[in-house]
């Protein structure tokens, strides 16, 4: 009943959808209601909008598609398995997050190995908050620099200790 690719963008955004509902009802509560009611309302409102502005990211760095490779991510270590190589890499070894125009994220450790994961993977979208969680990461940098084709590695995010690598086998 519903065209393939309108619910695959329905199921692609099903998170902003929710939260702009739940901010909606709040609206609602907020106009419709007085007392404590109302004010839950607006607390339901300014909890749904916060929650669309999360979703709408996450969305950004979701791939459209699967691609080579599983990611998994358990506590704080990501592994990527690959059809020809993969890796492991864990929040508290990285210095250096880049952006390599295959497209892939390429996680450099302290020793300077590192692990070049597609940004299409599948599972890919678990790494939105393993990279949230490195200090000092400007998130909306880190997205715009996805939306956009890459004719160089970037470098979106460096330990603030450390000193970029120059050449990497």
């Amino acid at each position: 009943m519903i065209r393939p690719e309108i619910k695959a963008g329905i199921w692609r955004w099903r998170e902003v959808i929710f939260a702009i509902a739940l901010a909606l009802l709040g609206l609602r509560w907020a106009f419709a209601s007085f007392g404590i009611v109302q004010w839950l309302g607006w607390g339901l409102a300014a909890l749904g909008i916060a929650l669309a502005f999360g979703a709408a990211q996450r969305v950004r760095f979701r791939p459209d598609s699967d691609g080579p490779g599983v990611v998994t991510l358990d506590e704080r270590r990501v592994t990527y398995l690959g059809p020809i190589d993969g890796g492991v890499a864990e929040l508290d070894l990285m210095v250096q997050l880049d952006l390599t125009p295959a497209p892939a994220w390429r996680l450099i450790n302290r020793d300077g190995s590192y692990t070049d994961i597609p940004t299409n993977a599948r599972g890919v979208e678990a790494l939105f908050d393993f990279f949230t969680a490195l200090p000092h990461m400007k998130t909306e940098y880190m997205l715009s620099l996805l939306e956009r084709p890459q004719n160089a590695q970037m470098t979106v995010w460096m330990a603030p200790d450390h000193k970029p690598y120059k050449q990497l086998h």
